[in-house]
């Protein structure tokens, strides 16, 4: 009796793996409107850089424009990127709790970077692309950082120094599994 209990409490328990699909099914609807979003964005984008051929621009409206439109290209590239972030966190929780993704495994088109084997294989492809969200953020925000004390300068290369630390230790991390060993 104990035993049929247990059975029908471990089915039951498995079946529970399923509320997931709400994750995966949210998360892939959020992608969508982040790669809309971002299209939309890209579109404005060049319709308003149009303006930047116009001969009565003076040189000052011309860099304003043009400094606009950088800030704006990675404010798109940044919603690409989060849609990504979704997109393979969508994947990775169907393969982990619901089952593979076929069609991932098959044919020429199919790409390992989508095949995620376990949650560890799921953190380290969402860290990679959070950090390039941190770097693209990063850029933004040093393209309209104004400069008025050497410290200004300082501060703004070691942050250059510290992603570049980061892009090191993320790119030797793959080459060679963990840099730091954990004794757990």
């Amino acid at each position: 009796m104990m035993q049929k209990i247990e059975q029908i409490f471990e089915k039951a328990l498995w079946e529970v793996r399923f509320v997931v699909l709400i994750a995966v099914l949210v998360s892939a609807v959020l992608s969508f409107a982040m790669f809309y979003v971002a299209a939309v964005d890209a579109y404005y984008t060049v319709v308003h850089l149009f303006h930047y051929a116009d001969s009565t621009l003076n040189v000052a409206d011309k860099l304003a424009l043009r400094n606009s439109t950088v800030t704006h290209v990675v404010e798109v590239l940044d919603g690409f990127l989060l849609g990504t972030i979704l997109l393979i966190f969508s994947f990775g929780l169907y393969e982990l709790f619901i089952s593979k993704i076929d069609v991932a495994y098959e044919g020429e088109g199919a790409s390992n970077v989508l095949i995620i084997n376990n949650l560890d294989d799921l953190k380290n492809r969402l860290a990679k692309v959070i950090l390039l969200i941190l770097i693209v953020k990063f850029f933004e925000y040093g393209i309209n950082m104004k400069f008025t004390t050497p410290m200004d300068l300082l501060t703004f290369a070691g942050g250059i120094a510290l992603i570049g630390l980061a892009l090191f230790l993320s790119h030797k991390a793959e080459e060679h599994g963990p840099i730091f060993k954990s004794n757990h």
